[in-house]
């Protein structure tokens, strides 16, 4: 286990595990975090999967972690790391199983006071009307025509059919698209699971939010974002559901056939990749692609089902995406001239004066940052993507009931609407860290300046 002693300290909120201390490193591994965090990201591997992705073929200047770090499937989850694109490989363990979960935030026209008499009803009927739980499937079931249109085309199939505004694209990351996708690299188990999921929540942490906006933090960036104080606003967290941990299985299972025959070497079975140029590397980049450009349709076909509820209470009131972010993703990049393939894992896009949405846990704050020009030259234009696990589902379970935890967000004026009472336990606020604490670290670092702090008013999960 990695120790206080193994670290160098470059800043107060960036630390590095040099290339010295293993080796088989190829780079440093380096870290976002304070000095009173690192007990608690001792506690877990994750520091030891970052030294592992470390040793990757092709990894470029260092592996990174955000302060929203914790264990992961190979990859530390809060991990970024860029490869080369002739030289390096890509791992499914460094995207993750729920391809492109990410978050969107909606803006309406309405302050709290007009909302607040509507705000119970309103949580019923979004719970109602927007399908949530494991395996829950949704209201449009697709064809295997529409499907492979849907994977090929993502929020664009949407927008054809009337379920997208056009003006959408322009505030969805990578326009709610990456072309790179092809519906043939996706099994066709992998579309039989999500064929009715579209337009689906899903369980776990995935959930819709309605929030207020209680404080502006920087007038200049919420004005242009169209934010402002005692503002009512959306949050919707979710991914590609079971199609895309369908390829993220059966990727991981090629990926690891495909080691002898490239004559990888990994510490850990868990981080199977192969070559980005490789048949294997290539299928897996389409697919994931493809899953990527579904759960942005998903998140789409959500807001879908928002605004009709909205509608339904307070007329042609305006919600406005803001921004839609991925949070589970590989993407081409360019960094001074070359082109990496880029994995963040739990890590957010952070470009310069794009808007970055990091929710916190559930009943606690969100942030609306802006990315700063410094995270192009230091994380790859990277941020975390949320508060971060301090602790298992399952311990979670053992320290709290779920009615104990509704009762607590009651008492602090939130609103639940839930189908696993179970869940609220393993989502309960305890069981991540401060989301204070993490957004102060990126903030602090100037990959990132805050805008706006949310407050939740109502909370819908599966």
């Amino acid at each position: 286990m990695i120790a206080k002693k193994d670290l160098f300290k470059i800043s107060d909120y960036l630390w590095e595990i040099p290339k010295s201390f293993r080796k088989d490193m190829r780079v440093a591994a380096r870290f976002y975090a304070s000095e009173k965090m690192l007990d608690d990201i001792f506690r877990d591997r994750s520091l030891d999967q970052l030294v592992n992705v470390a040793t990757l073929p092709g990894i470029q200047k260092f592996a990174l972690a955000m302060p929203d770090m914790h264990e992961g499937y190979g990859f530390p989850i809060g991990g970024v790391a860029a490869m080369d694109i002739k030289e390096g490989v890509i791992s499914p363990g460094g995207i993750g199983y729920d391809i492109n979960c990410g978050v969107r935030l909606l803006a309406s026209d309405k302050n709290f006071g007009e909302i607040k008499p509507h705000l119970e009803n309103l949580a019923e009927s979004l719970f109602k009307e927007i399908p949530s739980g494991v395996g829950r499937g949704g209201k449009l079931k697709l064809s295997d025509k529409e499907m492979n249109e849907i994977l090929e085309k993502g929020v664009a199939w949407l927008i054809k059919r009337g379920y997208a505004d056009k003006n959408d694209l322009d505030f969805i990351e990578s326009k709610g698209y990456l072309k790179e996708a092809r519906a043939d690299c996706v099994s066709s188990l992998a579309k039989k699971r999500g064929a009715d999921q579209l337009g689906t929540m899903g369980a776990g942490n995935h959930f819709v939010e309605v929030d207020v906006i209680e404080e502006i933090l920087d007038e200049e960036h919420a004005k242009k974002f169209g934010l402002f104080e005692n503002q009512v606003a959306i949050l919707i967290h979710t991914g590609s559901r079971g199609l895309g941990h369908q390829v993220a299985t059966d990727y991981i299972k090629i990926m690891v056939r495909a080691l002898d025959k490239y004559k990888i070497k990994i510490p850990d079975l868990e981080l199977a990749c192969a070559p980005f140029s490789s048949k294997e590397g290539q299928d897996y980049f389409s697919a994931m692609s493809a899953a990527a450009n579904f759960a942005w349709a998903n998140r789409q076909m959500i807001t879908w089902h928002t605004r009709k509820v909205w509608n339904h209470f307070f007329g042609n009131s305006q919600l406005k995406l803001i921004y839609d972010v991925a949070h589970n993703i590989a993407k081409i990049e360019e960094y001074n001239g070359k082109k990496l393939i880029i994995h963040r894992k739990g890590a957010t896009r952070a470009f310069p004066e794009q808007p970055v949405i990091i929710p916190g846990s559930m009943g606690t704050a969100s942030y609306v940052l802006v990315g700063a020009e410094k995270a192009m030259k230091e994380s790859f234009g990277s941020v975390c993507h949320g508060a971060g696990r301090m602790m298992s589902r399952h311990a979670a379970l053992r320290q709290a009931q779920g009615r104990e935890v509704k009762e607590k967000l009651s008492a602090k004026g939130v609103v639940v609407r839930t189908g696993s009472i179970r869940g609220l336990a393993e989502e309960a606020p305890f069981a991540y860290k401060n989301i204070d604490d993490v957004v102060d670290v990126v903030s602090g670092a100037g990959i990132a300046q805050k805008v706006a702090r949310l407050r939740p008013m109502a909370v819908i999960k599966g």
